[in-house]
């Protein structure tokens, strides 16, 4: 798992967001196709629900940079190959989820508050298990049964007709008189029975075959044999609970339809039951999870439906999901353990993170040892109002305390409940430092000036000082967003910096004309690691040669990579210094606005000597008041302009220049650019489009004036269009531009 994953989206660069996208993006896609096509699930139904609200989290938070491939709106994967395909005629999508009493309570308020200019309007829902099995389409006309189809993609799905006949719950013919339209797609859930698939691991087993994980993953997999017999020897079961394209509805009420299809002949859940208030709602939801153990197959949690089909299409949807529906899920596996420790560590900018060292314990299959305390607030069982975050009181977390924990959809390790009755006597409220555990400087909650309130988080206050600031600064000046030297990853900063190599960035740029004390600390970084793996094996080396005599061929090509950057891009080197509050985008605007470093820091001066510093700093937008304080907090501190400058005596950052000629078709332009570019990256586009006087937006919205589409362009392309956004090519984009 990404270290970035445990980091709040507020928290990330754009640079790390960006990598946080690409990972949640293949993971997301290779679930689906593990799920959707091989039905071989390789993680839980929680972690995949983690990682597409991550996925949205981030979405949100940086919008400028959802990509072509996003998660978002996309149900299910691609048919597998094998079947012929078959395109819904309406989509079967997924369902937004609820973990808390809490997120349902906002489901049913967003509802009241869509409708609240219908006075007197009562909202009933429905409540029923959600079925954990495989999603299938079933096409009926004239009260036959013609097509049968999986969700696949939740467009098109692949026509799997003969296996589904093979299903005893699915009718061949709807009963004469029973009121059915003309055409209709009933939808519901495949699935196993326990004692089905108990019964078939023992046939297995027997007969020396194949060994059977799980119900859910069986079923899928009998549903695409190409041996419709072999469907049918699963004895497989079906619960009807939607439509899809009909030529008629079958009933005014989503719950008088699904007793419609009991009277047409199929099965459907008999703790179907409606309700008309969130009490309602939550207790038919805690009556089925006390029934769970007890029903024979597997369900996952339970889904509520808006019931009146007239305010369902009023409500309408969002990309991928029903605003109508929400399924509740159980709550994910849990464990107890004890709190060994908690740690602080301290990063790039200070921030004082404690962690819960645990005694290890299993949940979900993963050996949890760490969980983070997120800040002070946290420990004290408080949020950042005072109100209690575990149970009515606050409830403090203590070195020693038996706890509950829980990975949040199976991903992320987090405590949900202290367990009182096993706290030791002698557990005394833990207190947080003060001072930082680094380098002693002292440790403070800063005020934010707008809100009188104090920051959750302690930072240690002394920047220039402290060893833990300065190896994560290093770290952040040469990461991939920043300076993106090749080859001198964290493994290298640690060494060089333990080793008295380098302080400042500057350092870093005189690593060549030390090149024998670089190759010691590497050599010497071997040997410690060597001996480690010795103690480890209990295994001694021979032969082992002395650590001046080794070829460190990789060194010129390390060396080769830092001489690469001394004339890095403004942007870059901006948000390389690691300014707080300045990411990859201010960082773009400052380079922007002021054009070179040397004009940057002499309006940091002045800012510095300014009464208000806001008077100085260009009216530009995307800077506001944080920006300009953190600014002149930088070069309010000598240390902090000594360090530049000595850095700029090594590197010639590359002055910003904005190229418009008289004839720019481009200047003045909002541009958007989507999809899969081919001969450019994402940023060098920008960069591109910036220099030539256009203003790039990561939405398209009426006032987007061009839309570059790339192979795999989606819904960005489909709201151009909407909004009648000029769309063109990479290479007419290229024409436009004249390159």
């Amino acid at each position: 798992m990404s270290d970035l994953s445990q980091k709040p989206a507020a928290d990330l660069t754009e640079d790390e967001a960006r990598l946080e996208l690409e990972r949640l993006a293949a993971a997301i896609a290779a679930a689906d196709i593990a799920y959707h096509q091989n039905d071989a699930p390789e993680i839980t139904d929680a972690a995949y629900d983690s990682l597409r609200i991550r996925n949205a989290e981030l979405e949100e938070a940086f919008p400028e940079l959802v990509r072509p491939d996003s998660p978002t709106g996309r149900v299910g994967a691609a048919p597998a190959d094998g079947f012929a395909k078959v395109r819904h005629a309406v989509p079967m999508l997924s369902l937004a989820k609820a973990y808390t009493d809490e997120d349902v309570v906002d489901f049913l308020e967003r509802g009241r508050r869509f409708f609240k200019q219908d006075e007197g309007l009562e909202i009933a829902f429905t409540a029923e298990p959600k079925i954990d099995g495989l999603s299938a389409s079933l096409l009926y006309v004239d009260g036959k049964f013609v097509r049968g189809a999986t969700r696949g993609d939740g467009t098109v799905g692949e026509d799997i007709t003969a296996n589904l006949r093979t299903i005893k719950d699915i009718p061949e013919r709807l009963p004469p008189g029973g009121g059915w339209p003309k055409s209709i797609e009933i939808r519901g859930e495949v699935y196993m029975t326990y004692a089905e698939f108990k019964a078939l691991k023992e046939r297995s087993a027997a007969a020396g075959g194949q060994d059977y994980v799980n119900p859910r993953n069986t079923a899928a997999g009998s549903l695409r044999q190409k041996d419709p017999s072999v469907t049918a020897s699963r004895n497989l079961k079906f619960f009807a609970y939607a439509w899809g394209a009909t030529s008629e509805d079958p009933a005014p009420t989503q719950y008088e339809a699904v007793q419609k299809f009991a009277e047409w002949g199929f099965a459907v859940s008999p703790l179907m039951s409606r309700a008309k208030s969130v009490e309602e709602l939550i207790a038919q939801y805690h009556h089925i999870e006390e029934l769970r153990s007890s029903l024979g197959y597997d369900i996952d949690g339970v889904v509520y439906k808006v019931d009146q089909l007239e305010l369902q299409r009023r409500w309408g949807f969002v990309t991928g999901e029903p605003r109508w529906a929400v399924a509740h899920k159980f709550p994910a596996e849990q464990a107890m353990t004890v709190v060994k420790k908690i740690d602080i560590q301290v990063g790039r900018t200070g921030t004082l993170a404690p962690v819960a060292r645990l005694e290890p314990v299993t949940v979900g299959g993963v050996v949890v040892e760490n969980v983070t305390l997120h800040n002070e607030d946290y420990i004290k069982g408080i949020d950042s109002n005072g109100l209690p975050i575990r149970g009515d009181e606050p409830i403090d977390i203590r070195i020693g305390d038996t706890v509950v924990i829980q990975r949040a959809g199976d991903v992320i390790p987090q405590i949900v409940r202290v367990v009182l009755e096993k706290r030791p006597a002698d557990a005394a409220p833990y207190q947080f430092p003060d001072t930082c555990p680094v380098c002693g400087s002292p440790a403070v909650r800063e005020i934010n000036e707008k809100t009188g309130k104090e920051d959750s988080r302690r930072r240690c206050t002394g920047e220039l000082i402290c060893p833990a600031q300065a190896v994560e600064g290093l770290r952040h000046f040469v990461s991939r967003g920043a300076l993106d030297i090749e080859g001198l990853g964290a493994e290298n900063i640690d060494t060089f910096f333990n080793a008295g190599l380098i302080r400042t960035a500057a350092d870093i740029f005189t690593l060549r004309d030390r090149r024998p004390e670089v190759q010691r600390a590497l050599a010497e970084r071997r040997e410690e690691q060597a001996k480690a793996r010795e103690a480890a094996s209990g295994k001694t080396r021979k032969n082992v040669r002395g650590v001046e005599d080794r070829n460190y061929e990789g060194l010129d090509k390390l060396f080769a990579a830092i001489d690469a950057r001394r004339n890095p891009e403004l942007d870059r080197f901006i948000f390389a210094l690691g300014i707080r509050h300045i990411g990859e985008t201010t960082g773009a605007v400052l380079a922007r606005t002021f054009g070179s470093i040397q004009k940057l820091e002499e309006a940091g001066k002045e800012m510095v000597a300014a009464e208000d510093p806001m008077t100085v700093f260009p009216s530009t937008d995307g800077i506001g008041g944080t920006v300009v304080e953190a600014l002149v907090t930088f070069f309010g501190n000598q240390r902090n302009v000594d360090a530049l400058d000595a850095l700029l005596k090594q590197v010639t950052p590359q002055d910003y220049v904005v190229t418009i000629s008289a004839d720019s078709q481009i200047a003045g332009k909002t541009v958007v650019f989507t999809g899969t570019l081919e001969k450019m990256s994402r940023s060098e586009a920008k960069a591109m489009a910036e220099r030539l006087g256009a203003k790039v937006a990561g939405s398209v919205s009426a006032k987007t004036d061009i839309l570059v589409a790339g192979p795999g362009a989606g819904s960005k392309l489909k709201t151009a269009q909407e909004h009648g956004v000029e769309v063109i090519s990479e290479d007419e984009w290229f024409a436009r531009v004249g390159r």
